[in-house]
């Protein structure tokens, strides 16, 4: 029982662990309670079971181990860490449970099983129990399988992953075990559920009694898709809502979301690829062409058992498809050819789209092999057809099946309708868009009025297919001329199909097609409304006529036209009213002279044909007055155009007569419905009179008349054919002429140029000189509108004529297309009407590529060439490929049937012979330009393998196979390419070469593409092999592709696709996505709808026809005004559609109009302040990228939107360059106009400006440059200064220019930096073009260092930042650069700081090679210049880089002084220390010398500036004064423009660079009015923020650290003096509050708040009137509340109590009793002693005078330090000694050490000197003999304020001062007369008199004014260097004298003084006369 006892007391977890099963039974139960209240699923409570877990279901007692089960089950479910275990506690239950007797323990241990599944680790428990099923134990496996069943039943398929499953589950029906394969059976049933193919295949050679009993139980299976019935956590609240649904009885989205899920594993991808190729019978393709069929037969049966095989492996099967081609197309035995069909069947099954390259070649012998009756033959054909279809696309077979659609043979048509039927059923409706559905609808539309009614009802079929695709709005508008018996048959078909992707009704796929259309182009609504309503059929017009035409119209040209040319324009923009009248039949002169005689005066009708041409003239007149008369529906066109052809007609004699007809021709078709019908009618008649000298213009205008009811296409085509069918030339030469004019009036949209140019070939070729000049003009004018590719139409024309065609092109260079001002209004319903037409590529005039004859060449192509081609010997290859070169090059243009070219061709590629290979390469570029888009179908077999040859180890061969990648995927597009697995088979290839430029290949295209082809995440593994490929360049390629793939897949497919690399890799990866996601550009926006299809092949000018306008076209159809409207709006404007006429007169584009007027930049008040504060707050994407992408674009538009005018805003945004070229024209002309419009707007327009950096067009970036020459020209004249937000958003973008090939542009560029300089520092911007010298353009790099010589040159080193050393050593690393330029620009440049600098270059530039310095040697010696110490000279060569200095120069706005390139500083500091001078920065050097010689012109201004403030300098040198920066001379003129220079400072403020920050501070507190502007919390902010820095201690690491330091320094005593007194004493007392509560605060920053306080309480004497005593004892009073006195004495430093008693002592004593009035704003005086402290310190004051209250003062001070221990007073002389080593504080330390030994005379500083040199020793006795003396002399002044005059000038000590120097420190006493007392002392010293010390103002208001630009040099001055001078010449005079001279300041100050001024006297005296 003790035993018992003993565990019963233990803590559960170890009870779980203990060895007595009973023990861990007790401690499974508690847990199990435990776990149970846990309602925490965080609790730490959960981790302490963590290890445990696996125990609990492993235990070897049986009855614990279920109690342990439960308990786990528990756990698992509630324990946020239970996901922890996964892996140990299933591997522990498959082991140890599963093999269990007990029911309860297996069902326990599948429900923890599956709530591991639940909790989202479904993967590890997949993977242990699919390790389950390899036991020997078959109860472990028949669990196992329990357990999967259950999970996939539950969770479905898309938590449990079939794939891994379906593997083993063969191998499980032939266990030997019943029950295991009973389990298996049930599991086979369940996996049937969620996915019916997979598991068939996979089970097909199963035991065939097993498979029939599955089939059995699969039958009764329900067909509805299963759904999960269990979820995931995080899909609880899934579950919840399915609840919902199922209780309201719908179930719809359920269903929905689990469509998706069925075919989620396709059985293809489960399967096992089988190779066939090596297994085919080695005589195959001998049987295959044996003369007896049973041969034949064998060799076929022999590939039909092969490719039964359900997924092939990829590999060349040309030779086998050929062979199969060659017997479906040609065999007589009709069973081989069902045979060879069904072989044809298995390969496309099996290879799928690796398939699809074959099926270009095959399909067209199929179809063609229909003619076959046969149903058995006919059956395998269609099988066959349709399983190749699955491989390859519609689009890619089109052409090989319109082509068949024309067969004469019934059966053949109605089959390959059959098959168009079912091939539509696989597609979307973005699948087959209106370019694909066009072609056929119009074969099909013949097929429907075929004579065999099985055609017509096939193609009724696959028009009913089409209709419910893609539904009626895109199908209608090619069934127009369709009746309607004809329309509801094909409407009664759609509505019997079902499609492949789901059941949905042509209404719900127009709802879904809406979805594209955006992408595409922004179609809207409404269009697509107004189109469903207005398609009742244009097209019978011209489809039925046509044929009937007169003789001159050729009938097979009219008739395709009608579906290009005019139908789509027609069909879109007639109105309905129109639409009837266009289907006009035509009528009889019977019925015609009836229609007339209602409309026309009896007496008109009979006079018709009267012989007397008056009365003829008379009929006219009244037929003219009855038409003008006529309403438009009255008007029956056809009649009266009949009337007038009636005899005499149109060979009417009298020419009065006749104009008069003419005339009439055209009223009728202007105010009449004039069909086409009736234009046939008199067009004859009016081309024959065209030619005629008195008729012609009127019949020229009537033809004008009819193509505007017509449509110019149709009416040109119709005009065009009747000219040329007669032989009359004038008629031929004018006709060509009025259609020159009418393209101009009605653009060139739909023109058919197709139906004409062989017209126009004839007039080229006439003898008649009138005619070919014509021809040429019209040319001319087709080419404003389709661009240079027009010319290759005519390139066979004789050389003579070939060159006026030319010299006719070039006058049109450069020219836009006028805007058409016809044909618009009747024909545009609404001006978006056209956004469907811009979606057919297909149409007249498109592309000029395809108006030229194709010609068949696959019957040059012989097999005797082919075998030439494929011979071994090299010789006669090269003559095959020569003669393949030569067949394309004379047939130019080719059709894409090139018969066996492809596989012959495809041989050469893997050619030994290099040569060859490269021969082939520019053949097949040749075929892609030959066949154009065409090509598309050879991507596969032909294009593949070109790729491969990119992997080839010769450079010039990748490069030409990379060319002819490139020149085929400009003509295909890159869908082809990267769809189906080719491209990643290509970069599974481990061959470095071919990665490389793979990869680099698709960096460059994939950013181009809006979308691709699902098939790209297959190259994704790939990819990531690359990224840790041995081969650098691989790795970096890949590296530079990933974001493209990331465009295309987004972050989480690219991130799932590392699951399965190994770890380490995974890791690798991961983080490279990260950071490609970081620079992951955006996908293009879809381009504008005019863009998205003229761009297609019809040059640049197809986009243009309507912009140029702006400037010089006049709208003849509208007042003259409006005609500005076209640059309105460029969405519009651009598209080449006949809109704009309607859109003219209406009133918002008047408005806009008006608009142009206005400003082009609004000036927005604070708008740059607040875009840069937003930038700042990171509100806005900054701007900074490596590419521009859309976001960036769109950010910008947003921010113009408020500032730019609308108009130019939309030229700026256009995506065509001519528009960016107007809008900086426009700019250019309004720079001037509106400076401040555009200072304010400087920034966006700067953006705006670098995104035209990264356009490819010449045009707009010399125009971006002209105008920013212009614009900086402007800034400096306007003295603005660029801020730091505006120069870091271009500057960057500015330089890559610089490196343009064009020398030109880098002229430009570095004109524009050059004038740059004039607003802002040349000093930052030399950090810029420093960054560019890294660049990898060599021009780049070399323009840059260039550029920096420049500014060193101009501007001396001080530009060099960071540092002359760090900046000289990245020049000098050039000089080993290989390119020439470089290295000679970065010698140069060094040349340029040697003639500067002189030998010191060497010290900067550390060390280089031997190489880089004997050429640095030699350079220097042959540049033969002497070193001159200031670089005055070359500023002088260099005029356009001298700075404006003119007199109004306004300083603050143009920024910091240091780029005004005033030298005079510089010359004075050269007369007193010349190698110091170097070093000192350019705005404290004046050249004196260069004034002198100065002859009065360039400056004259100048020096009458700084002479006012000048005189100053003669009177008596006061103090030593703190050298702060003087505020500007042009203070004054500042103030009228506050605001600005108020931004720009507090912009400079936020400066990255401390050194700005600091300097904008200090002049923001220079402003006296400014400065008491902050706010106590502003000003506790600040002080907090500069104490804070001053205390870092990594500022002192940094090289400047000190300068740093004394700048805030001399920062704080200006804000300490300038600011609101009452403000800044109320914030130090909080930040000294606020720092004693804070226990992290350091010692020191109290210290040196008190210091501050200190200060403040010393010009308490002149600002007690200023403040508000009420606030201050207000905040005295919370002090000494939070603060008592016990709290303060409890302070380990007795400062704080001291600092507030000197405050108070201060303040009573300058207002004595009044002090107890300013109580008021204290709600309860007694909450602390402020009251009673006052009135003890009144009472104290009055009874005790000054002397008295001194002797205290060191009293006190004594008895505190005799408090302090032995070690204090040790540190505390360590600290004293300290100071006296350091170069900066060793007065300090001298005057501290003095004081502390006077005090306390027995110290013995004996042992810190012994450790010393004797010298210092020597020096610290003088130096404290020099204080003694100095204290002497001033009588009873205290000494013990233990603050160094120096430090009287900084107030705040260096970090190094310690606390212990004001050890002996009573600020009570302390008032003014001490420093006027000591002034006088100083003053004595210095030789100066004291007689009018009483006229000077105090100290204090010194220092509260500007400075006087101090003369003299001195130690102290120096020590306050507010301009952050990096190297002062304070710290060059340490180095040169000798240290013990540092404590003579007061001597050399006096001396060099002196000098100074006289010589400066002198030199001024000089300067005054000479300008005199």
């Amino acid at each position: 029982m003790g035993d018992d006892s003993e565990w019963l007391k233990l803590p559960v977890d170890q009870k779980c662990e203990h060895k007595l099963w009973k023990a861990r039974l007790s401690g499974y139960e508690e847990a199990l309670k435990i776990f149970q209240k846990i309602k925490d699923e965080k609790s730490p409570e959960w981790s302490k079971y963590l290890g445990l877990i696996k125990k609990f279901v492993t235990d070897s007692n049986a009855v614990v181990q279920l109690k342990g089960l439960e308990a786990a089950l528990v756990y698992v479910e509630n324990a946020h860490v239970a996901g922890k275990t996964t892996g140990e506690v299933v591997s522990g239950v498959v082991s140890k449970v599963f093999n269990q007797p007990k029911a309860k323990a297996k069902e326990l241990g599948i429900e923890i099983c599956l709530m591991y599944v639940e909790i989202e680790k479904g993967e590890c428990v997949q993977e242990e129990l699919l390790k389950g099923l390899d036991n020997k134990n078959p109860k472990i496996i028949v669990a196992c399988i329990e357990t999967l069943r259950k999970a996939l039943s539950e969770f479905g398929s898309k938590i449990i992953s079939l794939k891994p499953i379906i593997k083993v589950l063969p191998k499980l029906f032939e266990s030997r075990d019943k029950a295991v394969r009973d389990e298996a059976k049930l599991f086979a049933i369940e996996i049937y559920r969620w996915n019916r193919d997979a598991v068939k295949h996979t089970l097909q050679n199963i035991n065939s009694v097993q498979l029939k009993e599955l089939e059995e139980e699969w039958v009764k299976l329900p067909t509805g898709a299963p759904k999960p019935s269990r979820f995931l956590r995080s899909q609880q609240e899934l579950e919840a809502k399915l609840e919902q649904q199922q209780s309201a009885g719908g179930d719809a989205e359920g269903g929905g979301d689990d469509g998706d899920e069925v075919p989620q594993v396709d059985a293809y991808e489960l399967l096992d690829a089988v190779e066939i190729l090596s297994k085919l019978p080695k005589d195959f393709y001998d049987k295959i062409e044996a003369k007896k069929w049973q041969e034949r037969k064998e060799a076929l049966e022999a590939v039909e058992v092969l490719v039964k095989t359900p997924r092939l492996e990829a590999g060349d099967y040309a030779d086998l498809v050929k062979a199969l081609k060659k017997v479906v197309g040609k065999d007589t035995n009709v069973m081989l050819v069902a045979l060879a069909a069904k072989c044809l069947t298995g390969l496309a099954v099996g290879l799928r789209k690796k398939f699809g390259q074959y099926a270009g070649h095959v399909v067209p012998t199929i179809l063609e092999k229909f003619k076959e009756k046969k149903p058995q033959v006919v059956q395998a054909l269609q099988e066959a057809i349709d399983a190749i279809f699955l491989t390859t696309t519609l689009q890619n077979i089109s052409e090989d099946v319109l082509a068949v659609m024309d067969n004469k043979n019934p059966t053949i048509k109605q089959q390959t309708s059959l098959f168009i039927a079912r091939s539509f059923r696989h597609c979307t409706s973005s699948t087959l868009p209106k370019s694909l559905l066009k072609p056929f609808c119009a074969a099909l539309l013949k097929h429907i009025n075929d004579s065999a009614p099985e055609v017509r009802d096939a193609a009724f079929e696959a028009l009913g297919t089409a209709l419910k695709v893609v539904g009626e709005k895109s199908v209608n508008p090619f069934l127009a001329d369709v009746d309607k018996l004809k329309l509801d048959r094909i409407k009664e078909c759609s509505e019997k199909v079902e499609l492949v992707h789901g059941k949905k009704s042509g209404l719900a796929t127009e709802k879904k097609e809406s979805k594209p259309l955006p992408g595409r182009a922004a179609a809207s609504g409404a269009a697509g409304d107004k189109d469903t309503k207005d398609v009742s059929g244009p097209k019978p017009g011209p489809l039925k006529k046509t044929p009937t035409a007169k003789a001159g119209g050729p009938p097979k040209k009219g008739k395709t036209t009608a579906p290009g040319g005019s139908a789509s324009a027609g069909t879109k923009n007639k109105k309905g009213l129109e639409t009837k009248e266009i289907v006009e039949p035509e009528l009889s002169i019977e019925v015609c002279e009836e229609k007339a005689s209602a409309v026309l005066p009896p007496t008109c009708i009979q006079l018709l044909d009267s012989s007397n041409w008056k009365e003829r003239l008379a009929c006219m007149e009244e037929f003219q007055k009855a038409v003008e008369l006529m309403e438009r529906t009255e008007m029956p066109c056809q009649a009266l155009v009949k009337m007038l052809a009636k005899k005499p007609g149109w060979k009417e004699t009298n020419f009065q007569v006749m104009q008069m007809k003419l005339h009439i021709v055209a009223l009728i078709a202007q105010k009449g419905n004039f069909s086409k019908t009736s234009a046939q009618i008199v067009l004859d008649g009016l081309v024959d009179k065209i030619g005629d000298v008195k008729c012609g213009n009127n019949a020229k205008e009537a033809m004008t008349a009819i193509a505007e009811a017509c449509m110019l296409p149709w009416t040109a085509e119709q005009v065009m054919s009747m000219a040329f069918s007669q032989k009359n030339p004038k008629n031929q030469s004018e006709t060509l002429n009025w259609l020159s004019n009418a393209i101009k009036e009605f653009g060139f949209s739909e023109l058919n140029v197709k139906a004409f140019i062989s017209n126009v070939k004839t007039a080229l070729a006439a003898t008649n000189p009138a005619v070919r000049t014509s021809a040429i003009t019209l040319l001319g004018v087709m080419y404003l509108y389709v661009g240079p590719s027009l010319r290759m139409i005519f390139e066979d024309e004789k050389p003579a004529l070939l060159s006026q065609i030319d010299a006719e092109f070039q006058k049109m260079q450069g020219q836009s297309p006028p805007a058409p001002t016809r044909g618009i209004a009747k024909h545009s319903t609404s001006a978006t009407d056209e956004g469907e037409d811009g979606e057919e590529p297909g149409e007249g005039g498109n592309d000029v590529v395809d108006l030229l004859p194709r010609i068949e060449i696959s019957d040059k192509i012989t097999s005797e060439l082919v075998s030439k081609i494929g011979d071994k010997n090299w010789k006669i290859r090269k003559e095959g490929l020569d003669e393949v070169a030569g067949i394309i090059n004379e047939a130019k243009f080719i059709q894409p049937n090139i018969g066996e070219l492809p596989t012959a061709l495809k041989g050469r590629l893997n050619d030994s012979n290099k040569i060859l290979v490269q021969q082939t390469l520019n053949i097949l570029q040749q075929l892609a330009v030959a066949m154009g888009a065409n090509i598309r179908q050879h991507v596969k077999n032909l294009g593949i393998p070109v790729i491969t040859v990119l992997g080839d180890s010769k450079n010039n061969v990748r490069a030409a196979a990379l060319a002819t990648v490139n020149a085929w995927a400009e003509q295909t597009g890159m869908k082809e390419w990267l769809e189906g697995e080719d491209l990643s088979e290509e970069l599974k290839k481990e061959n470095p070469f071919l990665r490389q430029e793979l990869l680099g290949w698709l960096a460059e295209k994939l950013p181009t593409l809006r979308s691709t082809p699902t098939d790209l995440i297959l190259c994704v593994p790939h990819l990531y092999s690359c990224l840790e490929d041995r081969n650098g360049d691989v790795r970096k390629k890949a590296q530079d592709a990933l974001p493209f793939f990331m465009m295309h897949l987004g972050y989480e497919k690219m991130a799932k696709a590392t699951g399965k690399l190994k770890p380490t890799s995974k890791d690798q990866v991961l983080a490279m996505l990260e950071k490609a996601k970081a620079n992951m550009p955006s996908k293009p926006a879809a381009p504008a709808k005019a863009m998205s299809k003229p761009m297609g092949g019809s040059a640049p000018a197809k986009t243009q026809p309507i912009p140029a306008p702006v400037e010089d076209s006049v709208s003849s159809t509208i007042e003259a005004k409006p005609d500005l409207k076209k640059a309105k709006a460029p969405g519009v404007s651009s598209k080449a559609k006949s809109v704009q006429g309607k859109k003219v007169p209406s009133k918002t584009t008047l408005k806009d109009d008006d608009d142009k007027s206005g400003p082009i930049f609004i000036v927005v008040p604070n708008g740059k302040e607040q875009r840069m504060r937003d930038e700042k707050g990171l509100k806005v994407l900054k701007w900074n990228f490596t590419t521009p992408r859309d976001e960036y674009i769109e950010q910008l538009k947003t921010q113009m939107s408020t500032c730019v005018a609308k108009w130019l805003q939309d030229e700026m945004f256009h995506s065509d360059f001519q528009h960016h070229n107007k809008a900086l024209a426009v700019m250019v002309d309004h720079l001037e106009s509106e400076k401040d419009g555009v200072i304010s707007c400087l920034d966006l327009i700067l953006k705006w400006l670098t995104l035209r950096f990264f356009d490819t067009n010449t045009s707009v970036l010399m125009k971006a440059l002209e105008y920013l020459k212009l614009l900086f020209t402007l800034l400096s004249e306007e003295e603005y200064h660029l801020t730091e937000n505006e120069a870091s958003s271009f500057i960057p973008y500015l330089i890559l220019k610089v490196g343009e090939p064009k020398d030109v542009i880098r002229k430009d560029v570095r004109a524009i930096l050059n004038r740059m300089c004039l607003v802002y520092p040349a000093s930052k911007m030399f950090p810029f073009i420093m960054e560019g010298t890294k660049s990898k353009n060599s021009k780049q790099r070399a323009e840059c260092l260039e550029e920096l010589g420049c500014l060193i040159e101009s501007y001396g080193m001080n530009v060099c930042q960071p540092t002359p050393g760090k900046a000289l050593k990245e020049i000098a690393i050039h000089i080993g650069d290989r390119d020439n330029a470089v290295r000679n620009a970065a010698l140069n440049t060094i040349v340029t700081v040697y003639n500067v600098h002189g030998d010191q270059v060497f010290k900067l530039i550390g060390n280089l090679s031997e190489k880089d310095m004997s050429m640095l040697e030699e350079r220097i010696k042959r540049s033969a210049k002497r070193p001159s110490a200031a670089p005055v000279k070359q500023a002088e060569e260099k005029p356009q880089r001298t700075q404006n200095i003119n007199s109004n120069a306004n300083m603050l706005r143009k920024g910091p002084a240091e780029d005004m390139s005033s030298k005079l500083n510089q010359a004075r500091s050269l007369s007193g220390h010349p190698e110091a001078a170097q070093m000192v920065r350019r705005e404290f050097q004046l050249d004196l010398d260069e004034i002198e010689n100065d002859n009065g012109t360039v400056r004259c201004e100048m020096p009458e500036l700084v002479q006012h403030k000048l005189d100053d300098i003669f009177e008596p040198v006061l103090i030593p004064e703190p050298k702060i920066r003087a505020v500007s001379p042009h203070f004054d003129d500042m103030h009228s423009n506050t605001a600005s220079t108020i931004n720009f400072i507090i912009s400079q403020v936020a400066s990255g660079d401390i050194n700005t920050s600091i300097q904008a501070l200090t002049q923001l507190f220079q402003i006296e009015s400014l400065a008491r502007e902050a706010s106590t919390g502003v000003l506790k902010d600040l002080m907090h923020g500069l104490i804070t820095l001053m205390l870092d201690s990594r500022i002192e690491d940094l090289e400047e650290g000190q300068q740093v330091i004394r700048s805030v320094n001399l920062l704080v005593v200006k804000v300490l003096e300038k600011s609101d007194q009452t403000n800044i004493l109320s914030a130090l007392l909080v930040l000294l509050q606020d720092s004693l509560l804070a226990t992290a605060s350091s010692p020191k920053f109290s210290e040196l708040v008190m210091k501050c306080l200190w200060r403040m309480v010393r010009l308490l004497p002149d600002t007690i009137n200023s403040i508000n005593l009420d606030r201050i004892l207000l905040d005295i009073h919370i002090f000494m509340k939070v603060f008592p006195k016990e709290k303060l004495k409890q302070c380990k430093s007795e400062f704080p109590i001291r600092t507030l008693k000197t405050l108070l002592h201060t303040l009573c004593k300058l207002k004595g009793p009044k002090i107890l009035d300013h109580l008021t704003m204290i709600d309860n005086k007694n909450e602390s002693e402020l009251e009673a402290h006052l009135c003890r310190m009144m009472k104290h004051s009055m009874d005790q005078t000054g002397s008295k209250s001194d002797k205290e003062t060191e009293k006190g001070a004594s008895r505190i330090d005799e408090k302090s221990s032995k070690a204090k007073v040790n540190d505390f002389l360590a600290e004293i000694f300290k100071k006296i080593g350091s170069k900066e504080n060793t007065k300090e330390g001298l005057a501290e050490l003095y004081e502390y030994k006077k005090k306390y005379s027995d110290t013995d500083i004996e042992p810190f000197l012994k450790n010393s040199s004797q010298f210092f020793q020597s020096y610290v006795e003088r130096g404290l003999r020099v204080i003694e003396m100095e204290r002497e002399s001033k009588g009873r002044i205290p000494t013990s304020t233990g603050i160094s005059p120096q430090m009287e000038v900084t107030c705040v000590p260096t970090p190094t001062s310690t606390v212990s120097s004001l050890g002996n420190t009573n600020g009570e006493e302390v008032g003014p007369s001490v420093y006027l007392e000591r002034l006088k002392i100083l003053r004595q010293r210095c030789g100066l008199d004291n007689t009018k010390q009483d006229d000077r103002p105090p100290l204090t208001s010194l220092l509260s004014k500007p400075a006087i630009p101090p003369v003299a040099s001195s130690t102290d001055m120096l020590h306050s260097k507010l301009s952050q001078l990096r190297e002062s010449r304070e710290q060059h005079q340490h180095s040169d004298l000798d240290s013990n001279q540092t404590h003579s300041a007061g001597t050399m100050t006096s001396s060099s003084s002196t000098t100074n001024i006289d010589d400066l006297k002198k030199r001024l005296e000089r300067i005054k006369s000479s300008r005199k």
